[in-house]
């Protein structure tokens, strides 16, 4: 039985060593926790959720909806388990962060053909092996796979979680349940704010005291987590056409939409721990406490935990890899996860499954699945991996990525659906084993 190494048991690794297992090769899963643990976790599980619970929109209109489907139907474990832990969040995935963490654990350690070595890994092993050690490589492994490709082309950026509140804590008399448009169930609770306490809740945090973060600047930061104050300091509107629009959201005591909405979702099963959505920041603890207590429902919160600030790390991917996430020189080496630019859980998951079950069919001399453009999962990987790219930046899936249709549909959500139809679609003939014949 060929073994194949994976580094690193976050959602990347976890799904990678799972899908390689499953075609019966044998795995040899190295993660340093519980040993070592990087400043972002907190327990020893694999596929911690180090940012927010939420994996996101669940529509297939989304873009990441649709790569939530394809995974589904792909047989993906991470989504097994995510499905099986999901708390109410609307329109969106959210899960028990413990409970998610614990089935990925149970399920990978119960695998008879995965064995799990907790150790740290500080050099790139011998090949075959897939290394998806995240955003928070260590030092010594990052300076490993610089030497191996030659040269320190590392990008890198920083990452912010967003604080927890107690359910409790949390004053109703200025919030309440409902979701934008009252899609879905009512999951989020809406704090509402004046234009007045808006106007002085964005001057205070525009002007708080941030940690401590070496290297740290605005023109650094990765648009799709922004710190808080950040946006704060980019213009007084800005919050409020970001995390804090109101629109969709009328207060029932008014009738009307406030000025302002900070959103609070639930991070856990019992419903006992909300965390504060678009919240990410690095601000010193004491001015977190000061300034988000500014905001009427949260006015006596008890913060379970606060944010904080963590590096990222991130691959000149599209000078490095190909598109099964596989080292152009040497496709025995592949890389997955964040590291490789690709941005969020969802896409963390795509990139380990697809860099698993290319692995997979070059070690059984069998023709590499081409999921092409027309899918997300495909696209995701097109784009970390298009050579023509100079100024590389980590990316969500979105449907600019994807082939477009080649005929008009009116309307947004229309033309998504219909993109979205189309790709699963060819996922299936792709998993019925049929060529898809088509100029992408």
């Amino acid at each position: 039985m060929t073994e194949v190494k994976v580094i690193g048991a976050g959602l990347a690794g976890s799904e990678a060593a799972w899908q390689l297992a499953q075609r019966g090769f044998s795995v040899r899963l190295y993660e340093m926790k519980p040993a070592k643990m990087s400043p972002a976790h907190h327990c020893a599980d694999f596929a911690e959720l180090v940012c927010s619970n939420s994996l996101r929109g669940d529509r297939l209109e989304n873009a990441v909806g649709l790569l939530k489907e394809e995974l589904r139907r792909l047989g993906s474990l991470i989504m097994t388990c995510a499905d099986a832990t999901r708390v109410e969040a609307g329109g969106c995935l959210a899960v028990d962060r413990y409970g998610f963490s614990g089935m990925v654990t149970e399920k990978i350690r119960n695998h008879p053909n995965i064995t799990v070595v907790s150790e740290e890994v500080t050099e790139v092993p011998e090949e075959p092996v897939i290394i998806a050690t995240g955003p928070l490589t260590s030092d010594e492994l990052s300076n490993a796979i610089a030497a191996y490709f030659g040269h320190a082309d590392y990008l890198h950026f920083f990452d912010a979680a967003a604080p927890l509140v107690s359910r409790e804590s949390i004053n109703m008399d200025y919030a309440w349940f409902a979701s934008r448009y009252d899609r879905g169930s009512a999951d989020y609770i809406n704090c509402a704010m004046s234009k007045e306490e808006y106007t002085d809740f964005v001057r205070e945090l525009a002007s708080a005291q941030e940690a401590e973060v070496h290297g740290f600047e605005d023109k650094n930061v990765f648009e799709g987590c922004m710190p808080v104050e950040v946006m704060a300091r980019r213009g007084e509107d800005t919050l409020r056409y970001g995390p804090l629009k109101p629109v969709g959201l009328k207060d029932p005591k008014s009738g009307k939409e406030p000025y302002a909405v900070v959103q609070l979702r639930q991070d856990n099963a019992a419903g006992n721990i909300y965390n504060i959505v678009g919240f990410q920041t690095h601000l010193k603890f004491p001015e977190q406490k000061r300034v988000f207590s500014m905001i009427p429902a949260l006015h006596d919160a008890e913060f379970l935990r606060y944010g904080v600030m963590h590096r990222n790390t991130f691959l000149n991917s599209p000078q490095l890899l190909d598109a099964t996430y596989a080292d152009r020189r040497n496709p025995m080496v592949a890389f997955a996860g964040q590291m490789t630019g690709v941005e969020g859980y969802v896409e963390s998951c795509a990139s380990g499954y697809l860099a698993a079950v290319s692995m997979a069919a070059r070690l059984n001399g069998e023709p590499i699945p081409d999921f092409s453009n027309l899918t997300a999962i495909g696209a995701l990987a097109h784009y970390i991996s298009d050579a023509s790219v100079t100024a590389f930046q980590p990316m969500n899936v979105n449907f600019g990525i994807i082939a477009p249709l080649e005929q008009r549909i009116k309307g947004k959500a229309n033309k998504n659906l219909a993109i979205a139809n189309r790709a699963l679609a060819h996922l299936q003939m792709i998993m019925n084993g049929d060529r898809y014949e088509d100029h992408h």
